[in-house]
């Protein structure tokens, strides 16, 4: 199995992937979240100058933000800059399109805008928006197409695994529900927490930093894909609901995805004071170096090929280190 790393775009984030390189983690992607991130392709192409080996990549691109060939000349851009190491996952979005209030894009509109992207990379004329176009770009600005990238697909129900099966493979996070072990070659499963040290409570403020993110992400998705109901059964669910509910319903997104994967947000904050952390070993890979590794090699048998870690709290280097450590 593969060990890789992801991060939120922060201005740290370009030398966070040095570190992860030179600790010796095999890909670094990056998420592509503009309402609270910096922009995914400066960190990559940042990242790309200061580092000679690990694989880079955007995960997840999500088609809305961005016109097919703006995101094809950025993946030619790092391309250039990191041949041989870059590989593109694409989603339908989730904060980076509900913490701006719209929900997902169609599978069907999906499926068009990566028809329109690799056929650009190819070098073909295609037609999007009613009009034919190709990459223009002359000898020496960008390599010369056809450009060949891996791409994988943040999919796991019946519409997105049908596009998947078009390209090289599944980027997955929360969970593998409906993914048959075997049905790809290459499954990145993105995932949160922390190494414990010896006599270590997940109760602890460095717990909290470095793995809290991760277990709110939860009750974000829950919130998001199951509704109300299903975030007040959860522990610390009705605390977070009254936060969240405080704002008026046209912005409750706001209130939702503030921070998300990043910090703890005010919701999570009071969710977090009700539980103590206690939801962190169901809700991330939070444990001693022997659970951890427990749980990462479980994902194994479940048919993840990459495991795709991302650190959180102010010591990113000790995350990184610890959770290597700790899986391999």
């Amino acid at each position: 199995m593969k060990i890789s790393c992801a991060f939120p775009p922060t201005m740290s984030s370009p030398e966070d992937i040095r570190i992860a390189e030179q600790i010796g983690y095999e890909r670094a992607w990056v998420y592509d979240t503009p309402a609270l991130c910096c922009d995914v392709w400066t960190s990559l192409a940042l990242a790309a100058e200061r580092t000679s080996r690990i694989g880079l990549g955007p995960a997840v691109l999500v088609p809305t933000l961005r016109h097919p060939m703006t995101n094809a000349a950025a993946t030619a851009t790092l391309v250039g800059l990191a041949p041989g190491r870059v590989a593109v996952s694409f989603g339908t979005g989730f904060t980076a399109r509900r913490g701006l209030g719209y929900g997902s894009i169609p599978w069907s509109y999906m499926a068009a805008y990566l028809n329109a992207y690799c056929g650009l990379l190819r070098g073909d004329v295609v037609e999007w928006d009613g009009v034919r176009m190709q990459m223009l770009h002359a000898d020496g600005i960008v390599p010369p197409r056809p450009i060949e990238v891996p791409i994988l697909i943040g999919a796991l129900g019946p519409k997105g695994r049908a596009v998947a099966e078009s390209h090289d493979g599944v980027f997955a996070a929360v969970t593998l529900d409906g993914l048959e072990p075997g049905a790809f070659d290459w499954v990145a499963f993105l995932f949160w927490g922390t190494v414990l040290e010896p006599g270590e409570a997940v109760s602890s403020d460095r717990v909290r930093a470095a793995a809290g993110p991760g277990g709110a992400f939860a009750l974000h998705a829950t919130y998001e894909f199951y509704g109300r109901d299903a975030v007040a059964s959860v522990p610390g669910g009705m605390e977070w609901l009254k936060v969240i509910e405080e704002r008026p319903e046209a912005e409750r997104h706001l209130a939702v995805h503030a921070g998300c994967t990043i910090d703890l947000n005010e919701a999570d904050l009071a969710a977090w004071a009700a539980t103590e952390g206690i939801l962190l070993p169901s809700t991330t890979v939070t444990g001693t170096p022997e659970q951890v590794k427990a749980r990462i090699d479980d994902l194994g048998t479940k048919g993840v090929t990459e495991v795709v870690f991302q650190p959180c709290g102010p010591d990113a280097r000790r995350e990184l280190e610890a959770m290597f450590a700790a899986v391999t």
